[in-house]
């Protein structure tokens, strides 16, 4: 097994990405445009994708990522305007788009249309939020947006197999597609359930940070393929396992938790590289493989479904948004008005992206009887065209759209305000805690040891209250961000001791080590404690 071409695709994806992460250009798009230009180049391998092995292997660790990273709190509050979207909007766009497709392109069959319906109905939220937080949305709307991007892959791709079954010549009508995916939403919740508490009790009995994080490495793969294994729906098995892990990782061992934080970052990062570079370098065989459509003929087609694509989100945002508070006075009173802008913001993140790329790529090469899947690279290149034009129009504009309608920002005074008086009474609790521990005789200390105790323990205290002071009037720093400087600083002369004493050969590689993973620590303590 030649290992060469993955290895370049993993390593040649990450470094564009790492390059593009400094550009204002989203890095989807410098990856695809890469993955182009390296595909017309001599000696380049073809890459090919199992479509069997797609879905499994892409889906569930980039769920889990999202889902561990979200709110449970938070998306049960919003729990309306979340199911309105990742149920009924996919639902709408899948019919609506995949309607226009098979009116608009001779020759395709509906239930093929229906499958590109299915494949471009999901938004995929992980860029709109990460624009959210930069900009400053107000968090209702980056939980929205979050909250939708975890549920609406379980209803596309459920969708997507019932038309799938259809267009392969399996059968499917119309009360079984409603009831199968009732079936499936009900077995993946319901296999979640079963599961997150037997691994959450795995995950706090073991101790070692390494068979930890090997565990969370198999978690959302062990859920996606038990509930696919009783025909239930992996993605939502794999998201109330992440959310319930993720609401109770403080019973986590600390260096599970630092370690779990880092792989998961990078796991994900290194598999939405790699997707979006494989646009790119299967574009051109896609675009061979078009056969009747060819030329102008696919463009126009593209931009068309493209556009439909776009207006169909904002047909389905406003009413959803708007019209349960006229029917409701309930939520009136509850909810503030959201007027114009919240849905014109949500109904214009809609970009499409990773989700869209693993489902289309999971269609089969061939139906019942041998013969080749009707129109699969025309569907394949609507749906790279369709994440293209996404990320182009709406994710270059989404940030200087939310800047000229000048959303009123988080309070940032105010968060740091609640975040002190929280760790205030954290640490009144805490210096309770040490006083009665210490009248006990088995736990007496030294005077400088229980002093230094106490001492980390205001430190921390203070530390929240001394970012709400004054920056400096020199060098214009605010006080954490000269904590942080000296701290830095401090640290390196440290760390320049210990290496050259171990190049004089008075300590060894090991206790080296063991001193800068201390100091690492020390030095990410205090980057934690200025915020």
């Amino acid at each position: 097994m030649d290992v060469m071409p993955l290895l370049l695709l993993v390593a040649g994806s990450a470094a564009v990405a790492a390059a593009g992460r400094r550009l204002p250009v989203p890095v989807p798009l410098l990856l695809v445009a890469a993955g182009l230009a390296v595909s017309y180049l001599p000696g380049v391998p073809r890459y090919t994708l199992d479509p069997h092995v797609v879905l499994p292997l892409l889906l569930p660790p980039l769920l889990y990522t999202a889902a561990t990273d979200s709110s449970y709190l938070d998306l049960r509050a919003q729990f309306r305007p979340v199911a309105l979207l990742s149920v009924g909007y996919v639902l709408f766009a899948t019919f609506v788009v995949g309607w226009a497709a098979y009116l608009i392109v001779p020759g395709l069959p509906l239930t093929a249309a229906l499958v590109f319906g299915a494949v471009v109905a999901p938004p995929d939220a992980v860029a709109a939020t990460a624009v959210a937080r930069r900009v400053g949305l107000p968090s209702r709307i980056t939980t929205i947006l979050q909250g939708e991007s975890l549920v609406n892959d379980a209803t596309a791709i459920t969708a997507f197999r019932v038309a799938l079954a259809a267009a392969v010549g399996e059968g499917a009508t119309w009360a079984g597609g409603i009831v199968q995916f009732l079936l499936a939403a009900i077995g993946g919740v319901g296999v979640g359930l079963v599961l997150m508490v037997p691994i959450h009790w795995l995950r706090t009995h073991v101790t070692d940070a390494l068979p930890q994080n090997t565990l969370s490495l198999l978690i959302p793969f062990v859920a996606y393929a038990v509930a696919e294994q009783v025909h239930a729906s992996g993605v939502l098995a794999v998201v109330v396992v992440a959310l319930y892990l993720g609401h109770r990782a403080w019973e986590v061992d600390f260096a599970t938790r630092l370690q779990e934080e880092a792989v998961w970052k990078m796991v994900a990062f290194l598999l939405e590289s790699a997707v979006f570079a494989l646009i790119g370098l299967q574009l051109p065989v896609v675009l061979r493989g078009l056969g009747a459509y060819h030329g102008t003929d696919a463009v126009w087609y593209a931009v068309v479904l493209f556009l439909i694509v776009a207006v169909a989100r904002f047909v389905w945002v406003f009413p959803a948004t708007l019209v349960p508070r006229l029917l409701s006075a309930r939520i009136r009173e509850r909810e503030e008005d959201p007027g114009w802008k919240v849905p014109f913001v949500i109904g214009w993140a809609g970009m499409r992206g990773v989700v869209s790329l693993a489902i289309a790529f999971s269609i089969p090469l061939t139906v019942q009887g041998g013969g080749p899947f009707p129109e699969r690279n025309l569907i394949l290149f609507l749906t790279f065209t369709t994440v293209i034009g996404t990320l182009v129009v709406q994710g270059v504009s989404l940030p200087p759209l939310i800047r000229l309608l000048n959303f009123p920002g988080r309070d940032l005074q105010a968060d740091t305000l609640a975040e002190a008086n929280a760790q205030a009474q954290a640490s009144r609790a805490a210096e309770q805690r040490l006083d009665d521990l210490l009248a006990d005789e088995r736990n007496a200390l030294p005077g400088p040891l229980a002093d230094r105790l106490r001492s980390v323990m205001e430190q921390r205290r203070n530390a929240v209250w001394e970012r709400l002071g004054q920056t400096n009037p020199v060098t214009g720093e605010s006080a954490d961000d000269t904590y942080r400087r000296l701290a830095g600083e401090m640290i390196g002369a440290e760390r320049d001791v210990f290496v050259r004493l171990r190049d004089a050969r008075y300590i060894d590689d090991e206790m080296l080590r063991t001193l800068l993973r201390r100091l690492d620590l020390e030095e990410a303590a205090a980057y934690r404690e200025a915020g």
